[in-house]
Parts: structure tokens; C-alpha cells; sequence
């Protein structure tokens, strides 16, 4: 028979496994390829930086880095694009202070920069 105090355990240990059981089948990251969306032509300076930073990214994580150059409104569509992708780190937007912060200023978007992004690193800064 068992005694109260190890059915108390007992039944501690068992309420603790499901989250330990869910925590230990996390995936590293990243296990599947990445997607930098670039809000311009291909062959700009943007782009230029999007491909460096995939071919270093390829390189560290060793998945696939795509760039994708999505043009229009100068970047919105681009940005929206990424702003309704999963928020799972696998789709990534590069961009500048026009398509990340005027456009939000001047227009109304669909997506809101603050609220539905999370930056990673500046990649390149202008003094003048």
C-alpha cells in the first residue's frame, strides 16, 4: 500500500512530465530553410547585403539561406509580406528606414512595425 506522502510525490512527478516530454522534442534551430525578404530589385545595395548575410548565414547554420526580392510601394509590400509569415524565425525582412519606419508614418498599413516585428541586429549604419 502505498503511504500519502509518496502518493503526493508520485503524483507531483507525473503533473511535471508532459512539459518536460514537450520541452525535450524542441527542434534546433534552424531545421529547415530560411527566407530573407528583400523589399527591392534585385542588384541594389540592399540586396547586395541580403546575399553576404545568406552566404554567411548558410554557412554557420548550414540550411539554405533564399533571398527573395519582392518590389512595390516602396517596401510595404515586401515588409507585409513578412509581417503575416509565421512568427517562427524562418521568413526575415532586411530593409532601411524608408520601408521599416516612413512608410509607417505616412501611410496606412496593414501591419504595424513596432508591434509585429522583432529586431535581430543593424547591419549597416550611415553617419553623416
Amino acid at each position: 500500500m502505498i503511504r500519502r506522502r509518496e502518493f503526493i510525490t508520485l503524483l507531483g512527478g507525473t503533473a511535471t512530465l508532459p512539459a518536460t516530454l514537450r520541452f525535450a522534442r524542441g527542434q534546433a534551430y534552424p531545421s529547415r530553410p530560411i527566407t530573407i525578404v528583400v523589399p527591392f530589385a534585385a542588384g541594389g545595395p540592399t540586396d547586395t547585403i541580403a546575399r553576404v548575410l545568406a552566404e554567411r548565414m548558410r554557412a554557420f547554420f548550414g540550411q539554405p539561406v533564399l533571398v527573395e526580392n519582392v518590389t512595390g510601394a516602396n517596401g510595404s509590400i515586401a515588409v507585409g509580406r513578412v509581417a503575416r509569415a509565421a512568427p517562427d524565425g524562418y521568413t526575415l525582412s532586411i530593409g532601411q528606414t524608408g520601408t521599416h519606419v516612413l512608410n509607417g508614418a505616412a501611410y496606412s498599413l496593414q501591419y504595424h512595425v513596432l508591434d509585429d516585428f522583432e529586431p535581430i541586429s543593424p547591419l549597416r549604419t550611415v553617419h553623416c
